[in-house]
């Protein structure tokens, strides 16, 4: 099914889209801002070393995209951008943080990494911040 069609209404589509980043970004600030609070802390860092980078650059790349790119998602700004972000953070916690683990703790990395791509894919809709920028580009003929 072409989603760009006219066969589907666009309302009901954009609410949609509008409805699922904004649970999923709320939903993921809900892990990020744990990582914030512990970033901010001042105290030893104890969190997963990311390719020799030191667990503190990792958190601090972490938090920039459980809770930075998750306001970004919420509000429909830069989404592609920083959906590539969450991506990549996902990628990472299915695949080397919890590597090892049983599925179970990895399910919940799939999930996010899913419908990440899924809002790759279709992108913000029109109710976000980029559909605007896009409007007054075209009204402006930048």
């Amino acid at each position: 099914m072409n989603y760009n069609n006219s066969s589907w209404s666009s309302v009901p589509k954009d609410v949609i889209l509008l409805a699922v980043r904004v649970f999923v970004g709320f939903a993921m600030l809900s892990h990020g801002f744990p990582k914030l609070q512990m970033l901010l802390a001042g105290g030893k860092i104890e969190f997963f070393d990311f390719m020799g980078l030191g667990p503190q650059i990792s958190l601090i790349l972490t938090v920039f995209a459980e809770f930075v790119c998750s306001i970004l998602l919420i509000l429909g700004l830069f989404t592609r951008v920083a959906l590539g972000f969450l991506v990549f953070t996902m990628i990472i916690a299915a695949f080397a943080v919890h590597g090892a683990d049983p599925f179970e703790k990895r399910e919940m990395a799939l999930v996010y990494l899913s419908v990440y791509l899924l809002l790759m894919v279709i992108g913000a809709g029109k109710v976000s911040v980029d559909h605007m920028i896009e409007r007054r580009k075209r009204a402006s003929d930048w």
